[in-house]
């Protein structure tokens, strides 16, 4: 362990185990301060930054306890040892809570002062470690997003562009048993690049970037756009899709583009896996705090044991030949963390056989929301 690299300061009003403590650990080649009470040991914090602090429980003026909390605010990394007289399980707990590392208690030798230190160190070396791993987990992430992105997405694009080519006729004409040939594999690429799309989205989101600036928006117009685009789709597989507005506001505060995805994906998994001459009900209500939105839907439902992970990434509930549909697992994990960021909430009901109930929570926009 490199010492030379870590600085102490000592805070307590005895001047010689100020002393003490300052030849100890100068010896072992520590950068050390020492303070004589709370506001002057606060100000050489506040200065230096130090890695570890030495904080004495009794003092004048300001308290041990209080210095304790305020060292928590100037710099959360730094370590805070007590050290006192009056050792009691008490106090020892009560510092725990302020946010003390470690404790103890006087009189100490130079041995037990070391020991002490050393795992506040050591605590310290964990932490940076921790953190150079994350960062460089973050880089790596951020590579192999561009790279998935431009090296994987983009030749894929171009081969379906071609493909359109090929199935138009444009390059010639193509026989029958061909085209059959061409068009599942179309399919196919156009399922793997639904894949990609999903998992950029979601990693994207776990970088943070999920909402630029949350505003008002009204879910009636937004939701109205949503069912008016999606009626084809629900009238090819003879769906019946309606929307409706119980009286009062449906302005909530979000990010129009983030929910419009969230209510695209419950609106056409509430399509794919209903009946034929099934419904589909969108509510709107307003409640206390929140904008409420209800996707009823009277489809084949879901059994209890699955509900728990339905909004985990690639969870992919188990159906029957006739009611397979094909998906890349991550819709529902999307619209979860889109409605996570917007301080919002999702939940499901459901029955097999009768169908489910997504229930979307939003925060009100107020009337000062840009």
């Amino acid at each position: 362990m490199k010492k030379q690299k870590y600085s102490i300061v000592v805070i307590d009003d005895e001047e010689s185990m100020r002393d003490s403590c300052r030849m100890i650990l100068e010896k072992d080649g520590f950068l050390t301060e020492t303070a004589e009470n709370g506001n002057s040991g606060l100000s050489k914090v506040e200065k230096i930054r130090p890695d570890l602090v030495l904080i004495d429980l009794k003092m004048p003026g300001i308290s041990g306890l209080e210095v304790l909390e305020k060292i928590k605010k100037i710099d959360s990394n730094i370590i805070p040892i007590v050290i006192t007289g009056y050792a009691t399980i008490e106090s020892a707990v009560n510092a725990m809570k302020k946010g003390a590392y470690d404790f103890l208690p006087k009189p100490f030798t130079p041995e037990e002062l070391r020991l002490i230190i050393k795992r506040g160190l050591d605590r310290i070396e964990l932490f940076r470690e921790a953190e150079s791993l994350r960062k460089e987990k973050k880089i790596i992430e951020e590579n192999f997003i561009t790279m998935v992105s431009h090296q994987l997405r983009s030749p894929l694009v171009a081969i379906t562009q071609y493909f359109e080519v090929i199935l138009g006729g444009i390059a010639g004409e193509v026989a029958p048993k061909q085209k059959d040939m061409l068009v599942k594999a179309r399919a196919r690429l156009n399922s793997l690049l639904e894949l990609i799309n999903d998992w950029l989205d979601i990693a994207r989101m776990d970088g943070g970037s999920i909402v630029d600036k949350l505003k008002a928006v009204s879910l009636e117009g937004l939701l109205n756009k949503q069912v008016e685009f999606l009626k084809p789709y629900a009238e090819k597989n003879k769906v019946t899709l309606s929307l409706s507005s119980i009286s009062g506001s449906d302005s909530a505060l979000g990010d129009s583009d983030s929910l419009e995805q969230v209510f695209s994906n419950l609106i056409s998994n509430a399509i794919k896996y209903n009946k034929p001459d099934g419904t589909i009900e969108v509510l709107i209500k307003e409640e206390e705090d929140y904008i409420t939105t209800e996707i009823k839907d009277t489809g084949i439902g879901i059994s209890k044991e699955h509900i728990p992970y339905l909004f985990d990434q690639f969870y992919r509930v188990s159906r029957s030949e006739d009611n397979k549909q094909k998906g890349s697992g991550l819709g529902l994990a999307i619209a979860k963390k889109i409605v996570d960021a917007h301080n919002g909430s999702i939940q499901v009901t459901s029955k097999p056989g009768k169908g489910s109930v997504f229930t979307v929570q939003l925060p009100k926009a107020d009337n000062n929301s840009a």
